[in-house]
């Protein structure tokens, strides 16, 4: 019987700056349904970490989708099958170069620092094949180095050096040397990080402590709130019991959408009803024009850490490629599976902007009185947020095609 090797990490790193003025982006069909499939594999994604996350989160669905796909696409058989089915992939010529026009799309905004970074660490011994890598150069624009995973320490300096190059040292420590050993025959990895100025930025003399309700019971506790009054896209949901407001940054086709309950405790039904409750957001957004709006934000900084190996093979279906009877054969004659997913994540909200940072690691084996007609956004109780970035030309019209690069919810507001 083949030794059963273990695909170990594919290590996820996605580098986002926001800045000013956006590019004009030509449709593209295999652009166009490789986002979609993202979206949709976005909000079940988050759908399910929440069910196990009880404080702030903060995720990137798009650094974990595209460290998945590169695995995918050394699937063969049934393993192939689920990974399609789960990231909602289409064809495998189509989700190459799909995948090949949405990074290259995201590397190339004007006036803002938007990029990802892939790249695949291989067992200095290990035999891949030349289509695979090939196809990784190619469509994900990946760079190759060979490591000696027999040397712990060393390999795990070596992959972590180029997490935190990669994140503005955002993201430290995302791989271990105890996690590594012999049989670890690759890491896949891809990186992420934003850093982007409000189109409008909140003047800092604004910011004042108010109540925060973290729930319905005690006291609320009193966090340092951005204030602004300015025009945004605002709409209301009373179907869902909940309101969404864009926050533009400096470059528009980069934006935070915030889904704020009517309810104190209201942010379970919303992240129940994502797919939904974001949809409905965003369609309704593309069709409204700004408004006059008095928006109170919290600042906030949140980090995770997210274990998604039993999220993944055991909540959302990708059982097959975690398993025994994995098949990679695209990637080595060596049998393989994956080990373990680890995506670590990191987000800043301040009068300025955001800065935010993802590494995904797939180890294979009170109030002023205003007038009533003002509208007024009082962030003062949990609420989602997503930072979102569209990836075609649209009108008020035409649908809006989205990737959320990152996403999550404040329970309570940390500085």
């Amino acid at each position: 019987m083949d030794k059963m090797c273990t695909l170990q990490k594919s290590f996820l790193a996605f580098c986002l700056f926001a800045s000013a003025m956006a590019t004009p982006i030509e449709t593209n069909a295999d652009l166009q349904v490789v986002s979609q499939g993202a979206q949709l594999f976005s909000t079940n994604f988050v759908k399910t970490v929440a069910k196990e996350q009880q404080d702030n989160l903060i995720t990137s669905p798009l650094s974990a989708d595209i460290a998945l796909s590169m695995a995918a696409n050394g699937a063969a058989g049934s393993t192939e099958a689920q990974f399609r089915d789960v990231l909602k992939l289409p064809s495998k010529t189509q989700t190459l170069t799909g995948f090949q026009s949405l990074i290259d799309t995201l590397n190339n905004v004007s006036n803002v620092t938007l990029k990802l970074a892939n790249k695949l660490f291989i067992g200095k011994n290990f035999l891949i094949k030349p289509q695979y890598k090939q196809d990784l150069q190619t469509y994900y624009r990946s760079d190759i180095q060979p490591v000696d995973f027999s040397q712990k320490a060393q390999a795990a300096d070596t992959i972590n050096t180029w997490c935190q190059e990669k994140t503005n040292n955002r993201i430290n420590n995302i791989i271990q040397a105890g996690d590594l050993d012999p049989s670890t025959a690759l890491i896949l990895a891809n990186a992420v990080y934003f850093k982007g100025n409000w189109a409008h930025k909140f003047d800092p003399i604004n910011t004042v402590d108010r109540p925060f309700h973290k729930n319905a019971n005690p006291e609320p506790s009193p966090v340092p709130t951005m204030y602004r009054k300015g025009n945004y896209k605002y709409v209301e949901l009373p179907k869902h019991e909940a309101k969404c407001i864009e926050l533009p940054y400096a470059n528009k086709e980069v934006s935070m959408v915030i889904i704020l309950p009517d309810k104190i405790d209201g942010l379970s039904a919303i992240i129940n009803n994502l797919e939904t409750v974001s949809a409905e957001c965003s369609t309704r957004l593309a069709q409204t024009y700004e408004r006059e709006v008095r928006v109170f934000l919290p600042k906030f900084k949140t980090e995770t850490k997210l274990d998604l190996t039993d999220t993944l093979s055991a909540k959302m279906g990708l059982s097959e490629p975690f398993s025994n009877s994995a098949n990679f054969s695209g990637i080595s004659d060596v049998r393989l599976k994956i080990d373990k997913v680890v995506q670590k994540a990191f987000i800043e909200v301040n009068e300025e902007g955001s800065e935010a940072a993802a590494v995904t690691v797939i180890q294979l084996v009170e109030l002023a009185v205003f007038n009533q007609i003002d509208t007024i956004v009082l962030i003062n109780r949990p609420f989602y947020y997503a930072i979102v970035k569209s990836v075609n030309t649209h009108t008020q019209t035409e649908p809006r095609d989205i990737v959320t690069l990152f996403s999550g919810y404040v329970i309570e507001p940390i500085n």
